[in-house]
């Protein structure tokens, strides 16, 4: 029998259990996001009720339909656009028929599955795959979406601080405080937590021409306002649904509830937005289960706008097949 060799120096007898525990975390990230989603969306239905949620599905028309999937379209057109411009920034390939149908694609799968983000997942697999460099395509969809959060929060707070802080609104304005200061600190620990900062400096060294570029800086926050105004025109076409006057208070209340969105702690959208929408509302004086209404119609024609992504899923599969 040959004899056993020993172990190399620094290696223990709990390796593999190690290996293990490392390709388990993101299984446990993401059920941990999915439950917190789903606790969230509890705990408001638990001091709501589920008449709201109801309200909100029933007030739903075929001209909202009609204006969700037009509205879909142009924020999806917008969003591709961002993505192309930070790919070419990483030197990959993308045409502006693939952007579109891929990015209609993974918004489905982003609002059909759990967490929101499996989408951009399968997106950057299948765009790494085409060009050989899934590395590179998961960066820039990482960034894209990264920045289109940052510009929303970003305009989301230029709109709301100059309100002040003695207006009638200013419930909504520490709302989005809190909420940016909520999304900064995720970005911020999941960025600490993905390596050292050799890794982060080597990020960024790789980032860097895609900013600095003014044509395609301007190109990425352009684009990221159109989809932020779009998703607010859906959240108006919401409340018109539910049947409430819209004014700058409304619009105000979407801003906060669309950047409660960002939080990843969320079932395909759901959980936070629902939440802050009721607690915005309330702020607002229009009621927590008003804005739970709002945001249940915004949530169901969004999912309405981007349905054509499983079209594309649907010939894509065909087509493979």
């Amino acid at each position: 029998m040959a004899a056993v060799s020993p172990a190399p120096e620094g290696v223990t007898e709990h390796a593999p259990a190690a290996s293990e525990t490392g390709r388990d975390r993101p299984r446990i990230r993401l059920a941990l996001r999915v439950g917190a989603g789903i606790a969230i969306l509890l705990a408001t239905a638990l001091v709501v009720g589920f008449g709201p949620f109801l309200r909100g599905i029933a007030a739903i028309s075929p001209l909202s339909v009609l204006t969700a999937l037009a509205l879909a379209a142009i924020a999806t057109a917008a969003a591709a656009w961002r993505w192309r411009v930070v790919a070419t920034g990483y030197g990959l390939t993308l045409s502006r028929r693939a952007a579109f149908t891929a990015y209609y694609r993974s918004q489905f799968l982003n609002a059909v599955l759990p967490a929101g983000v499996l989408g951009d997942v399968h997106r950057a697999w299948e765009h790494g795959r085409d060009q050989t460099r899934v590395g590179d395509a998961a960066r820039a969809v990482a960034v894209e979406r990264t920045l289109g959060q940052l510009v929303q929060i970003v305009l989301t707070l230029a709109i709301l601080l100059p309100l002040g802080f003695g207006s009638s609104l200013v419930p909504l304005v520490w709302c989005a405080v809190v909420i940016a200061v909520v999304v900064a600190v995720v970005a911020a620990s999941a960025a600490l937590l993905s390596g050292p900062r050799r890794l982060l400096r080597r990020e960024w060294a790789l980032l860097r021409p895609v900013l600095t570029g003014p044509a395609a800086l301007s190109a990425i926050v352009l684009a990221s306002v159109l989809v932020m105004t779009s998703h607010l025109a859906l959240f108006i076409v919401a409340a018109l649904a539910v049947g409430l006057p819209v004014d700058g208070g409304i619009a105000a209340v979407g801003l906060v509830v669309l950047a409660a969105s960002a939080i990843p702690l969320n079932i395909g959208g759901w959980g936070p937005r629902e939440a802050v929408a009721g607690a915005a509302f309330a702020f607002a004086g229009l009621g927590a289960s008003v804005g739970v209404s709002v945001s249940t119609a915004f949530g169901v024609l969004a999912l309405i706008g981007v349905a054509p992504g499983a079209v594309v899923l649907f010939l894509e599969r065909r087509r493979r097949s």
